[in-house]
């Protein structure tokens, strides 16, 4: 099967299973959303979404935020890890924006990534979910579940595998394909335990099942063992 044909199928199927996925960072206006996204570096989306309701309630707006302290800033981002160096960012981003762009988000890739601390991931998502233009989100589960599925052929590079996508995925349809790919890694195809691929949608035609398979049966089998020889000691104590 031809990558483009494996990728139609995948965005149907997902789009079935996972009709109402958006973007997990809460947000009502493009910069909160900028700010969000630099918290969420090595951060679960779910703590950041509750760590800026502080951050936002003291500082309401661009210009608010552009005239803080990196110092205020980290107090309030902390929790999010990586505090000084994600203050810092925020800090030169919020005052670029408001003395360079006239205290707006750019709708365009090459100024987005002019703003410190905004990459392509970060770039990606504010013009797909804010200005809804052709967008793809590498992100960790993009990355790990195109290599799983046969998209990309043993990629790890975010870079290479949004411009192997870009090839194969319509770009109506790349900013809403990359958050299912989020939620679908998050349900079953997980990184930490082993992927329930019994309950996914994606199986047959998924380059690593039969791997993926054979790995689960061995462990299986290994823990079928395991109890059985427990048992026997246990057996044997007893006489």
């Amino acid at each position: 099967m031809r990558k483009k044909e494996r990728a139609a199928i995948c965005i149907e199927r997902l789009k079935a299973e996972y009709p109402d996925a958006d973007c997990t960072l809460d947000y009502n206006e493009a910069w909160k959303l900028l700010v969000s996204v630099r918290l969420a570096a090595q951060c679960t989306d779910e703590r950041v979404n509750v760590v800026v309701e502080g951050l936002f309630a003291k500082y309401p707006g661009i210009l608010e935020l552009a005239a803080a302290e990196p110092e205020d800033i980290e107090a309030i981002v902390k929790p999010c890890g990586l505090g000084r160096s994600k203050a810092r960012d925020i800090s030169k981003c919020m005052r670029m924006l408001r003395d360079e762009f006239d205290g707006k988000v750019p709708d365009n890739m090459d100024d987005l990534l002019k703003l410190p601390g905004v990459g392509r991931k970060s770039a990606n998502l504010i013009m797909g979910d804010v200005f809804h233009k052709p967008a793809i989100v590498t992100d960790t589960h993009c990355i790990r579940l195109c290599n799983r599925i046969g998209l990309v052929d043993d990629e790890k590079d975010p870079k290479k595998v949004e411009m192997a996508l870009w090839k194969i995925i319509p770009p109506e349809e790349g900013s809403d394909f990359c958050h299912r790919l989020v939620y679908h890694g998050r349900a079953i195809c997980t990184a930490r335990t082993a992927p329930y691929c019994d309950k996914c949608v994606l199986q047959d035609i998924c380059r690593e099942y039969p791997k993926l398979a054979k790995q689960k049966t061995l462990q299986e089998k290994r823990k079928v063992a395991a109890k059985t020889t427990a048992a026997n000691k246990g057996k044997n104590t007893k006489n």
